[in-house]
């Protein structure tokens, strides 16, 4: 059985409350964190550690927090990405719910380790009940003297806000959610400038994953050769895969960084009854799909770029033998058609264009050429924009036409009926 770190305390009743993790080691590592270690340690323990983004990117913790300038005695911020808005994940919802203190005390690790003197919480609106769950639990780590002026006597001060968005995936992009939390709307900045120099109200900025801040008191507790070993060369510890589709026990498990993609679905349970496998998305709907003979594939970030897709959120869509791959790509293309911010041009045509041409062969349209001109807007869009929407877009087509393109030739020949998706 794998060992369980996120994970841990979702079991046990009132897991959410301050009294529960404090029973069972909570809030220990920030004793060492801010009376043992100075921020540099933290940061080479993290980096040490493998510890990759969580989020989708999959950028090495410990080396974007290197990025940061020396402090100059004004505002640093930390951020949270808590907006979670790639369809089919759902694992940060787990945390929170389930375990807020993991990632307050994880955000107060991060906070001192990067210097910041206010975090940003920046959690996606649909999570109302989160929401409420996560200002409880902040509430009751200020009483305990966790958060606020000097903790523990350490001298750090942290300021923890909670801001919601409302519901626009393109929060998620940590430029957007930038703007997004400075009552701007929610479009992506150009890079460079880099959040690490010029970030919220135009100060030094971290922005990091509710994942990934979440491991950093196991991190500091353990150290960053224990995580380091737990997972893969270049992607340390365990992770949280979202697991949906079409399994007998859909849910969020933790896993070793790397386990083979087969078994995260044995996990829950296999494929729903007893039908094969057809394909799977690996890392949400940004994620170029994958074939069932790609069983095999470690989970992690370097196995699946080899691969031609990407572990990006890590959830875990299965399809089996009866999906229609054609319909699942209109599902996929609607939205984000839906969801581009409208900003690039070949975002705002690219997605809604790509979404038009799929719906035509759906409806029985369908044109020869059509494939073509999918995959041609697909290379138009990949990198050519601000932020990676429409790079996203861009894989999963490319994906659905190359790993399936049998299926869209039939329906455009007329030569299939349609199936359940």
């Amino acid at each position: 059985m794998s060992q369980k770190i996120l994970s841990r305390n979702w079991g046990r009743e009132d897991s959410h409350t301050l009294e529960v993790y404090q029973r069972h080691g909570g809030y220990k590592a920030i004793y060492k964190a801010l009376r043992e270690m100075k921020p540099q340690d933290i940061v080479e323990e993290v980096a040490a550690s493998n510890l990759r983004g969580c989020g989708g990117a999959g950028f090495p913790t410990g080396q974007k927090w290197k990025f940061l300038p020396p402090p100059d005695g004004k505002s640093r911020y930390l951020v949270v990405n808590a907006d979670e808005g790639e369809p089919g994940t759902f694992k940060d919802r787990f945390i929170m719910e389930l375990d807020p203190h993991m990632l307050i005390e994880g955000i107060i690790i991060a906070g001192y380790a990067t210097m910041a003197d206010h975090c940003f919480i920046y959690i996606r609106g649909e999570y109302s009940e989160v929401r409420k769950r996560v200002l409880a639990a902040l509430e009751e780590a200020k009483a305990e003297g966790y958060l606020g002026g000097d903790i523990l006597g350490s001298g750090y001060s942290l300021r923890v806000s909670v801001t919601s968005g409302a519901g626009a995936y393109i929060c998620g992009e940590e430029m957007a959610l930038l703007e997004s939390v400075e009552g701007k709307k929610g479009w992506p900045r150009l890079k460079p400038p880099f959040p690490a120099s010029v970030g919220l109200f135009g100060r030094p900025t971290v922005v990091n994953n509710v994942e990934t801040i979440s491991f950093l008191s196991h991190i500091v507790e353990r150290g960053g050769k224990w995580f380091a070993e737990l997972g893969t060369p270049g992607n340390g510890g365990t992770k949280l895969y979202a697991v949906s589709g079409h399994v007998e026990r859909p849910g969020v498990v933790e896993l070793p960084m790397g386990t083979p993609l087969g078994e995260v679905i044995d996990t829950c349970g296999g494929v729903r009854g007893g039908k094969r496998l057809k394909a799977v998305i690996p890392g949400g709907v940004s994620s170029a799909v994958l074939p069932a003979d790609a069983v095999e594939t470690r989970m992690d970030f370097t196995s699946l770029q080899e691969a031609g897709s990407m572990l990006g959120s890590a959830a875990v869509i299965v399809m089996d033998e009866d999906t229609d791959m054609v319909k699942a790509l209109g599902v996929i293309t609607a939205f984000f058609d839906n969801e581009s911010c409208g900003q690039c041009t070949p975002c705002r045509e690219g997605t809604t264009w790509s979404h038009r041409v799929v719906q035509r062969i759906l409806d029985g349209r369908g044109r020869p050429e059509d494939i073509e001109d999918l995959f041609d807007i697909a290379a138009n869009m990949n990198g050519t924009t601000i932020c990676p929407l429409a790079a996203g877009a861009a894989m999963a087509i490319t994906g659905f036409l190359t790993r399936f393109r049998g299926e869209f030739d039939d329906r455009v020949a007329g030569g299939t009926t349609e199936r359940t998706a």
